[in-house]
């Protein structure tokens, strides 16, 4: 079993360090390769057995900080912050063009397919409300460098904003990318904000972007 860089652990949470291509949690096709079994069978070897409950996820090709919680109540109170948008995420990535604008927020309502592809439609009823801002940290003639904050987390949300803006993510191939030379999706969850589930102090936990990125 693979291992997983543990950023920080207490006695109510722990954050990882997820690597590009592992699952956050389980799907119909794959139960045992994913972050959510590794830290458990990490937690469950410990002298004092411990659980682990599922907070939020991050795409599977995506990397990036991910916070669990070891009880329900920890559980709770830190979805309710993610879903009162009180916790924040930001994300850097690098995306295929040059942006022109120093920085633009995208607004749309997201709906998925049946082929599970994830779309902008003005249909309010069929689609999920999604606010992502984003700033350009670097240019290139032929790529930009972006740091991207979420008001919302809805499936895919940075990944189509970015796309439908003409902007798609180095290696994402669903969402128009013509590129993959580092072999993997260019989009890694830098920095989680969060009030701690019992001690309420606000907590920055920052993770380093792969150092391939700096390459494209």
């Amino acid at each position: 079993m693979e291992r997983l860089e543990v950023i920080y652990e207490d006695d109510s949470i722990v954050v990882i360090n997820k690597p590009a291509g592992l699952l956050t949690m389980a799907t119909a096709k794959e139960k045992a390769r994913t972050a959510y079994a590794i830290l458990r069978a990490h937690l469950n070897n410990k002298k004092r057995p411990e659980k682990v409950f599922i907070v939020h996820r991050l795409d599977r090709e995506a990397s990036g900080l991910v916070v669990f919680a070891k009880t329900p109540q920890s559980k709770e109170r830190l979805q309710d912050q993610f879903k009162d948008h009180s916790a924040g995420r930001r994300y850097v990535s690098v995306v295929e063009g040059r942006i022109q604008e120093d920085a633009f927020t995208v607004r749309s309502y997201l709906a998925e397919n049946a082929a599970y592809r994830v779309y902008s439609t003005r249909n309010q009823k069929t689609g999920k409300h999604a606010v992502t801002h984003v700033k350009v940290l670097r240019r290139t003639s032929r790529a930009s460098f972006v740091e991207v904050e979420l008001e919302t987390g809805r499936k895919h949300q940075i990944r189509v904003h970015l796309a439908e803006r003409g902007h798609p993510i180095v290696g994402d191939s669903a969402y128009g990318s013509s590129s993959n030379p580092i072999r993997r999706l260019a989009l890694h969850a830098v920095q989680l904000d969060f009030k701690h589930p019992v001690t309420g102090e606000h907590m920055t936990l920052r993770s380093r972007y792969p150092k391939a990125f700096d390459a494209l």
